[in-house]
């Protein structure tokens, strides 16, 4: 039997019509209500990544003939591989790197047609994003690694664990694209698609726009306030490494890759320990999807981070990442599914 919001819990899908059309019931918040965020959200990780020299850390390869960036960072342990989301790029996971990198190695890339690395010269998929992750990790010698993805990141990451199982060891789903984006795909959605690509890649990244953005809470909120559900509590300088990938090339295909790829009835295939992470006032993906993608794993357990938005790891980078080093630390027998991981909900009530 489906869970049954109260009157004070978030619903998972919007009610009526609409919800074919914007399925999550989220709303941006005001500028004035950031008053009422907690004295966790937005601060800083520990350590910070502004005391790593990161030029030394992030280096180019070539993939099927494609330039691709990532950063590199720590040593040791099995290696966890992070994955952005639409319109990201590595240094979405700022707050994260250096906490995970005090015990393992960790990767993070700019997909194909966003920020540092170049468009491919195949057509952009989920596929394709999942292949190239994958031969990422070859080219550095990994052999099975935890993979973290945020948005259309954890897409990606989820196809990474249906058609490379033997790459993907854990798997982390961040307010992860892909159900209701295909559930709730018609005639009408994939029009706002249009009108959403129509604008998303028609700017080039510009450092004097995005200075100026940053410059005014305002702006800021403008930027950010679909994604982030307190904009102006982020960290100016964090919030303006978030805009490398403005107006990538990459934007407009990936979109519609999203939107256009179903792979609901492979979720069972996925057969690793998963940890879903999503936030209640995420206006993009709905809570209702973190239910959904719990449903078909068979081995996951659910965070849900409450007052947050669609980048937790940015909003509560100290929750988030105390959660996801609590997941990899896991000792996990691979033939005792009970033993990975419970399918119950585990909700952060203190957040």
């Amino acid at each position: 039997m489906r869970h049954m919001p109260t009157a004070s819990e978030p619903r998972p899908y919007r009610r009526g019509p609409m919800k074919a059309i914007w399925p999550s019931p989220a709303r941006p918040a005001s500028r004035r209500a950031a008053r009422r965020a907690d004295e966790e959200y937005g601060a800083p990780a520990v350590p910070s990544w502004r005391d790593v020299d990161w030029s030394t850390h992030v280096h180019q390869t070539t993939i099927d003939g494609t330039n691709v960036q990532y950063a590199d960072l720590g040593e040791g342990g099995q290696p966890v591989v992070f994955v952005h989301g639409l319109g990201g790029s590595w240094q979405n996971w700022l707050e994260n790197l250096p906490a995970v990198a005090q015990t393992r190695r960790v990767i993070a890339l700019d997909l194909p047609g966003f920020s540092g690395s170049e468009v491919p010269h195949d057509e952009i998929s989920i596929s394709l994003f999942a292949h190239t992750v994958d031969q990422l990790c070859a080219q550095l010698g990994f052999g099975s690694v935890a993979v973290v993805g945020n948005s259309m990141g954890g897409f990606t990451a989820a196809e990474m664990a249906i058609r490379h199982p033997d790459r993907v060891e854990r798997l982390v789903l961040v307010d992860a694209a892909g159900i209701s984006t295909t559930l709730n795909r018609n005639w009408i959605s994939e029009r706002v698609g249009k009108v959403i690509t129509a604008g998303g890649g028609a700017a080039k990244p510009d450092p004097n726009a995005a200075r100026r953005i940053v410059s005014r809470p305002g702006f800021v909120q403008l930027a950010m306030g679909v994604v982030a559900r307190y904009p102006t509590l982020l960290a100016r300088d964090l919030v303006y490494e978030q805009m490398h990938s403005v107006g990538a090339p990459g934007f407009n295909a990936s979109l519609q890759a999203i939107i256009n790829y179903d792979f609901v009835d492979q979720l069972e295939k996925i057969g690793c320990p998963t940890l879903i992470v999503q936030g209640t006032e995420d206006v993009l993906v709905p809570l209702g999807d973190a239910d959904e993608f719990a449903r078909h794993i068979e081995r996951s357990t659910t965070l849900i981070l409450q007052d947050t938005g669609h980048v937790p790891m940015l909003e509560r980078p100290n929750t988030f990442n105390r959660a996801l080093l609590e997941f990899l630390d896991q000792d996990v027998a691979p033939d005792e599914p009970d033993a990975a991981q419970s399918p119950t909900l585990a909700t952060d009530s203190a957040v």
